[in-house]
């Protein structure tokens, strides 16, 4: 929640630092027209995967819909797969530790065979949500500019 909260206001700032020295231009130039974005380009930049604003993006002519379920498909089978990393892995590493008496030793061993487990977690986190999220919104919004390592 809070990572979107930070992804709202990065936005945000982007849109507002991009529009009002534009405004601000043409009042002080005292121009007849204010280019003021529209509601439907500050909505589209809301849901495009990119922080920096631009009244137009490249589009692609088409939306490649098998593109967009696999990368669903490829989120659902990561949130299925860490659901099993922790069933498997971390659960019963601290299962037992509410039972038995408090020990320093047991404790470290919980948190260092529960580091591999959460690493794979966060791993799986981060493709789950950067790479096939995101990449399917991109293609449903028919975004262009996905070539950024070319």
């Amino acid at each position: 929640l809070v990572v979107l909260q930070v992804r709202l206001v990065m936005k945000a700032h982007s849109f507002i630092r991009e529009n009002v020295p534009r405004v601000l231009s043409s009042v002080k130039d005292k121009s007849s027209t204010v280019h003021i974005p529209r509601i439907s380009q500050y909505l589209y930049f809301l849901f495009a995967p990119t922080l920096i604003y631009r009244d137009n993006y490249p589009r692609n002519p088409t939306i490649r819909w098998g593109y967009v379920a696999t990368k669903f498909a490829q989120v659902l089978g990561s949130l299925f797969y860490a659901y099993y990393i922790f069933v498997r892995l971390c659960i019963p590493q601290f299962r037992n530790s509410s039972q038995e008496t408090f020990n320093l030793r047991g404790l470290v061993l919980c948190i260092f065979n529960s580091i591999l487990p959460g690493v794979l977690i966060l791993f799986l986190a981060f493709f789950a949500f950067l790479h096939c999220w995101l990449n399917a919104f991109a293609e449903m919004l028919r975004f262009a500019d996905r070539m950024f390592y070319k």
